[in-house]
């Protein structure tokens, strides 16, 4: 792909209604001439895209482009929106993972709602340049799974070179990880510690939001005093104010689960205490109640092809995408691993292997993961009034061959494949 510079701009000439010219106007970038996958309203075999000052301000056939615009070319390659990971631990798990880059458990007492990701994360990475490296530009950076409520999680914009500050996505809802099953089942049970079992799990989980229902009760009534009769405020706790914003829906639910059991556990705990769960992350056995989680309106990310690492992983199947599809769930495709999230597009053609429609499968890796982070209306297709976070490819991303030529996060270039090859990759963990 070429890209032209400021040289290459000449006043009043127009290619396929893409006007050029050297006046400043500052902010603004044509991507001219490439397939559209825009996701929402289908595709645009040739097409350009205005970007102007990091949204989409015009998508279609032709464009018109105000002077001074930054032109990209992607003639014969393919444009879709960046993708997005609901499901990664990159920079609280750093490549090298040894023990000394291991800042994503707090793994000293089962309910750690008050500890946040983002005062974990290690800007620096090596994961985060080879994310780019795969189209990918928006993730939802977890804590582990070894808690059951682990803390809450960041969503952040893989923007090279910024603070911490600067990666975060803003305005991104809150988003709080908790885990079901074996991983802390092994934690604390090792510990002979509560819990040891999915029903400890669960109590756990439910006297954790009990607390919080009392304590937000507390606030409440203190609140609803005159000031002169309030006396002083209650005692705030971080882990218990986290959760009563649970409670209030301020914040959204993402759980770690496999077996179906322990999902439909979830729910009667979800209803009993009357929160929403935005996501089952991983959910291998969610087909099997494909029809409730459509019902609840409940996301789940999984795996294309990952079952069978453990025993609660033993009833995984490939086709779970596509029969959760099926049924009305929205699904997305997740990574999990600093060395599968290079590659989600082809683990989003693995899906449509085993029955996953593409157009479905376009979704698994844009519009259905931002619906989960609630950022949808922000990110994950190519519209009109939307971040400009978009990859190009050489081909179609469920080509075999393809590869990843520039990936743009807010309409600027941050991976650009003719002036950084992809990174060699150093291995992966789960």
């Amino acid at each position: 792909m070429r890209r032209l510079g400021m040289a290459f701009l000449v006043l009043g000439l127009t290619v396929g209604g893409v006007t050029r010219s050297t006046a400043q106007t500052g902010g603004s970038v044509v991507i001219y001439g490439g397939k559209l996958l825009t996701i929402t309203h289908g595709e645009i075999s040739k097409g350009s895209i205005l970007i102007v000052n990091g949204k989409i301000k015009e998508i279609g056939e032709k464009v018109d482009a105000p002077p001074g615009a930054e032109v990209i070319l992607a003639e014969g390659m393919v444009v879709m929106p960046g993708i997005v990971d609901t499901h990664s631990h990159i920079g609280v798990y750093s490549w090298p993972v040894v023990d000394a880059k291991s800042e994503g458990y707090e793994m000293t007492d089962p309910v750690q709602a008050g500890v946040r990701a983002m005062d974990s994360v290690n800007l620096e990475d090596p994961a985060i340049q080879r994310a780019l490296a795969g189209g990918v530009t928006t993730i939802q950076i977890l804590p582990g799974s070894g808690n059951v409520i682990g803390g809450e999680a960041v969503t952040v914009k893989l923007r090279p070179g910024s603070t911490m500050d600067g990666m975060i996505f803003a305005g991104a809802p809150r988003g709080l990880k908790m885990a079901l099953g074996e991983n802390p089942k092994r934690v604390y049970g090792g510990r002979n510690k509560l819990p040891s079992t999915r029903m400890g799990i669960i109590y756990v989980m439910r006297n954790a939001f009990q607390q919080a229902k009392d304590y937000r009760a507390k606030w409440d009534a203190w609140e609803k005093k005159a000031p002169s009769e309030r006396g002083a405020p209650p005692e705030r706790d971080l882990k218990l104010e986290t959760l009563s914003d649970v409670l209030a829906g301020k914040v959204r639910v993402h759980v770690h689960c496999y077996r179906e059991d322990e999902m439909e556990a979830l729910f009667r705990l979800a209803d009993e205490f009357g929160f929403k769960i935005a996501s089952l992350q991983h959910g291998l056995e969610a087909y099997k109640i494909a029809d409730e989680i459509a019902r609840r309106n409940v996301g789940v990310a999984t795996f294309a092809h990952w079952w069978g690492y453990k025993w609660e992983a033993w009833d995984g199947i490939p086709h779970n995408a596509a029969i959760l599809a099926d049924h009305g769930v929205r699904v997305a495709i997740h990574s999990d691993s600093p060395d599968l999230i290079q590659r989600l597009y082809e683990e989003a053609a693995i899906a449509m292997r085993y029955g996953l429609e593409r157009d479905d499968a376009l979704k698994a890796i844009t519009l259905n993961p931002a619906w989960m982070l609630g950022l949808d209306d922000r990110i994950g297709s190519l519209d009109v009034g939307k971040d400009a976070d978009i990859a190009i490819f050489s081909k179609d991303p469920f080509d075999i061959y393809t590869r990843v030529e520039k990936t743009l996060v807010d309409g600027k270039v941050v991976y650009d494949r003719s002036k950084k090859p992809s990174p060699v990759a150093t291995g992966g963990g789960r």
